[in-house]
């Protein structure tokens, strides 16, 4: 890999194989589809163009993918104990899923908690985000981090794997803080409750940062991971038509963090949209999320449309 996280295409010296589209459907064909339309309006996101081909495309058989990496920890967790001469219960099986914002992460962590629940193995699927683990707004401004919202500094990363470390060691029970995307900040007295989950899927921007010295990082309790990609000047682009979106629905909420937004022209709306990304989004996914894309074990390959062109997965 380089020195900036990029993916080299599949070859003899890739750690990567690509496998285009078509070819990626055409490797669970007797899979299952188990969601419809109506799912799928519950599921997508802003900007999102998911349509049930694309499901049984792409995510029909990454489920089928998952699904044997889960059999297949269980049977190394059975043949491990054996060997230790132990009884203990197996633990949840956790994934990551990374990526920019506006690049339809969120979505794609939905739609696999909503796959891998219709797995018999994995009834009980849980998805967290990171959000919830941004210091709180009062603390970012201490800090001087309101402009840095979403860099790996400005999240509580202690307490991130604090809380994936005790739902990996198998506790009853995680709790998680819970964010507000409608006042843009951490609610006091607000958790979010895991218990023992079969699949916990974490997702956020920086969830495959790597280990400072001397240290875990939360991309050392996944057992799989995600990065959902594509090219950045159609990022830039879908977070702009997600501003222009949310600035005639949620920004018009009184209780909106961003109502000041609302009444603005379409141009005015842009105009701070992407200055915005140039400011913030652009140079927070250059410099660290990014860089983490050759982390992962998976990558989805988006096109300008949104549809996933191709899949590039780790040799084993």
């Amino acid at each position: 890999m380089s020195a900036t996280g990029q993916i080299p295409r599949s070859g003899g010296d890739s750690p990567f194989v690509e496998i285009l589209r078509q070819d990626w459907a055409d490797l669970a064909p007797s899979t299952p589809m188990s969601l419809d339309e109506s799912d799928l309006i519950r599921l997508r996101g802003l900007g999102d163009h998911l349509d049930l081909d694309e499901v049984r495309d792409v995510y029909v058989p990454l489920s089928r993918l998952i699904n044997l990496y889960v059999s297949n920890a269980r049977s190394l967790h059975r043949a491990t104990s054996g060997f230790l001469g132990e009884r203990s219960a197996s633990t949840p099986f956790v994934i990551g899923v990374a990526g920019s914002v506006a690049v339809g992460k969120s979505t794609v962590s939905r739609l696999l908690r909503e796959l891998l629940r219709r797995w018999e193995d994995t009834p009980r699927v849980e998805l967290v985000t990171t959000d919830g683990f941004l210091y709180p707004n009062a603390e970012l401004e201490r800090r001087g981090l309101m402009e840095r919202k979403g860099f790996p500094e400005s999240y509580d990363q202690r307490a991130l794997l604090r809380f994936i470390t005790k739902v990996k060691s198998g506790a009853a029970e995680a709790r998680a803080p819970f964010y507000s995307h409608l006042s843009y900040d951490i609610v006091p007295d607000a958790e979010i409750l895991v218990n023992r989950p079969d699949v916990l899927i974490v997702e956020g921007l920086n969830v495959l940062q790597p280990p400072r010295a001397h240290s875990l990082a939360v991309s050392d309790m996944f057992d799989f991971s995600i990065y959902v990609d594509a090219r950045s000047e159609d990022i830039a682009r879908w977070y702009e038509q997600r501003f222009l979106s949310l600035q005639r629905g949620a920004f018009t909420n009184p209780r909106s963090y961003f109502r000041r937004f609302a009444e603005l022209s379409t141009d005015e709306a842009l105009e701070h949209a992407r200055s915005i990304w140039s400011r913030i989004n652009g140079p927070n996914l250059r410099e660290n999320v990014m860089p983490t894309r050759s982390r992962a074990q998976l990558v989805l390959r988006k096109a300008s449309d949104h549809t996933v062109r191709s899949v590039l997965l780790r040799k084993v």
